[in-house]
């Protein structure tokens, strides 16, 4: 199975895959970025994005697997979507977007149940799965943390 320009192009998070160390890390920063455009909090673009990305994460990280073997660190869209899922409807702040990433982080990397389990799946639902779960763990502590402060 090759990977083609365009799938190893998103597959990879836009090439932060490929960074020597920390891509997951670096993955998400991406995901940042693209958040900070002007509009894409808005629900109507970024729920199809993040709902376009997991679906393809899925497809193009099964190739992914193929080639550099088992949830492989080239393959950093997962992080894309997970961060994405993370900021759903959170106020588009300073203190949210730090708060939000560390959390995504920290829930991405000790993988709360199901995560780890689910991310024994083989093929792009294993890479992408644990990512979401992970995701919607820290939406919802961040929307109580939210509500909760103020």
């Amino acid at each position: 199975m090759k990977i083609n320009f365009f799938e190893k192009f998103i597959g990879s998070g836009f090439y932060t895959g490929y960074f020597p160390v920390v891509s997951g890390t670096i993955g998400s920063l991406a995901a940042i970025v693209i958040y900070l455009i002007p509009g894409f909090e808005n629900l109507f673009i970024i729920i199809p994005a993040t709902i376009i990305f997991m679906s393809y994460g899925i497809y193009v990280g099964t190739k992914f697997e193929a080639q550099y073997g088992k949830d492989p660190s080239e393959c950093t869209v997962d992080e894309l979507v997970g961060t994405w899922i993370s900021l759903l409807a959170l106020p588009k702040t300073l203190w949210v977007i730090v708060a939000t990433f560390f959390l995504w982080r920290i829930l991405d990397i000790i993988k709360p149940p199901p995560a780890r389990n689910l991310e024994r799946l083989n093929g792009g639902l294993g890479i992408m799965i644990d990512d979401v779960i992970s995701g919607f763990y820290t939406l919802i502590i961040m929307h109580l943390v939210v509500y909760l402060i103020g």
